[in-house]
């Protein structure tokens, strides 16, 4: 009895370690990088915006979310600047009514802070990851990279309410409204995808209480 035991357990580990054995040197076909980024961007409030900013880098962003985040925000940026550029242009058009003026000024002093806040969140991100920094720095980094991308979005809706009023001139609108609002929609994506990522790393982390001191923040990592 004891015999047969021990046979059909032999059996049963040849044809375990068999299977196991051809599972391991199965070759599986590499994700699609558009394919991931067309998932990524399902999680984001303008999708198609999404994908037809990032399609063209999905060489680069392959299956990094840490590389889909910054490839976004660093769109943005150039987006942004464009955008920027162009309401600068604009308020140099001559027949503004001083009105028309001082909304087109202010949009685009409100643009110019966004880029500089954009370009603070990517060097921030460069930051993440690095040895010898500890978890609790990353956490940092995280979120003054959230924060500063959320009052982009903000800055760039402080434009867009100028445009909203009454003495405004339809063609001007017409001209830099669609910009702006283009802008602030991969802006919102950006943040959608860097709240995917935050939210992936910190479910590494054990815990992590955040105190306030002023700027910036302080973290008391508790492992």
């Amino acid at each position: 009895m004891a015999a047969r035991l021990l046979v059909l357990y032999l059996l049963v580990l040849v044809l375990y370690m068999g299977s196991t054995s051809e599972s391991a040197f199965t070759k599986r076909p590499n994700p699609n990088p558009i394919d991931i980024i067309k998932s990524s961007c399902k999680n984001t409030r303008y999708p198609v915006a999404c994908v037809e900013s990032l399609s063209r880098y999905a060489s680069v962003i392959r299956e990094s979310d840490q590389q889909l985040a910054i490839t976004a925000l660093s769109v943005t940026v150039s987006r942004t600047k464009s955008c920027a550029s162009f309401v600068n242009t604009m308020a140099k058009v001559k027949g503004l009514k001083p009105r028309e003026y001082n909304v087109v000024r202010d949009c685009m002093q409100n643009l110019h802070d966004s880029v500089d806040r954009l370009n603070q969140s990517v060097k921030e991100f460069g930051l993440v990851g690095n040895k010898g920094k500890g978890k609790g720095k990353d956490l940092v980094h995280m979120s003054n990279i959230q924060t500063w991308v959320s009052a982009a979005i903000t800055d760039q809706a402080t434009c867009l309410d100028g445009f909203d009023e009454a003495h405004v001139g339809k063609n001007l609108k017409a001209a830099i409204r669609p910009k702006v609002v283009d802008v602030s929609q991969l802006t919102s994506n950006a943040l959608a995808l860097v709240n995917r990522f935050a939210s992936s790393w910190r479910s590494d982390m054990c815990c992590a209480i955040f105190v306030s001191a002023g700027s910036p923040w302080t973290v008391i990592y508790v492992v």
